[in-house]
């Protein structure tokens, strides 16, 4: 299974890399005698992307007061380590623009993704001990394996799709592609991550959405991002009801310290949000 995953990974590499800007200010970041000027110059260096944080950094996301007017301000203000988990979220959707893709809407995706996000932010708040920032992109991320499988095997993919809506209870497509395919989008997701270099707490969000028993060292944020894709499906149908979209693991609550009184004001708030959100992380710069 993890052997198909790495390499449909390998077979996609080079028609989805993240930006130059993102590696710089990853390299930055993670450079102990770098300063917070250099990361700025290194953001100024792709004007459009210091454009499209300047309005990230000025949306209500960050709640700020006073208008931040320039990169050096906002990476002042906002700090290197969101600064930097914020280039990812806004490169990702742009590293994927030229993967072919004829079995979903790229806008329905990205719509889920983002309501997930934005769940994955509001629950982390409530439940403490863990950064919403981080939470935010790991829940953008967590079904970029989808869009890797649908371009490498739409077949297969189109497969596990009719499967979803053939059953009388509609069967979790994660399910319904390990059945199709021996492995589902968390494990070829995962392995992206992997080969992307990101930070081990996204790789195991991403990887393990669908499998929360099996993160080793970030078991709580994992559970974080299955309760987000849950809110985020009710949020994405405007229902209350758990029973009208597939099931999460009840152990998820546990493993958060959170209980379903949440699940409400998480879907209110996504759904409030999302329009908003994705003009900032999907819209035209």
């Amino acid at each position: 299974m993890a052997t198909q995953a790495v390499d449909l990974v390998k077979d996609i590499r080079g028609l989805i890399t993240l930006p130059d800007v993102y590696l710089r200010i990853t390299r930055l970041v993670e450079d102990p005698r770098s300063t917070r000027d250099d990361i700025a110059k290194a953001v100024n260096q792709d004007p459009s992307f210091a454009a499209r944080l300047l309005r990230v950094a000025n949306s209500p996301m960050y709640g700020r007061s006073a208008q931040i007017d320039t990169v050096d301000r906002a990476v002042t203000i906002i700090g290197t380590s969101q600064i930097r988990t914020l280039a990812l979220s806004m490169s990702v959707a742009k590293s994927f623009e030229g993967l072919p893709n004829e079995l979903v809407s790229m806008e329905n995706f990205w719509r889920h993704s983002l309501l997930c996000a934005l769940a994955a932010r509001f629950i982390a708040k409530q439940a403490g001990k863990c950064d919403p920032e981080v939470l935010f992109t790991a829940g953008l991320l967590h079904d970029i394996g989808e869009l890797v499988i649908f371009n490498r095997l739409p077949d297969k993919a189109a497969l596990a799709l009719t499967k979803v809506l053939d059953t009388a209870e509609e069967q979790p497509i994660h399910v319904a592609e390990r059945q199709v395919m021996g492995f589902d989008h968390g494990d070829v997701g995962g392995e992206l991550a992997r080969e992307w270099n990101l930070p081990a707490l996204l790789v195991e969000c991403i990887a393990y959405h669908h499998d929360i028993d099996k993160p080793k060292a970030y078991p709580r944020e994992t559970a974080l991002v299955h309760l987000a894709n849950t809110i985020a499906l009710m949020a994405e149908i405007d229902t209350l009801d758990p029973g009208d979209v597939p099931p999460l693991d009840s152990r998820a609550w546990e493993k958060t310290g959170l209980d379903d009184s949440i699940r409400e004001p998480a879907i209110r708030f996504a759904q409030a949000e999302i329009r908003a959100v994705e003009k900032l992380f999907v819209g035209n710069a």
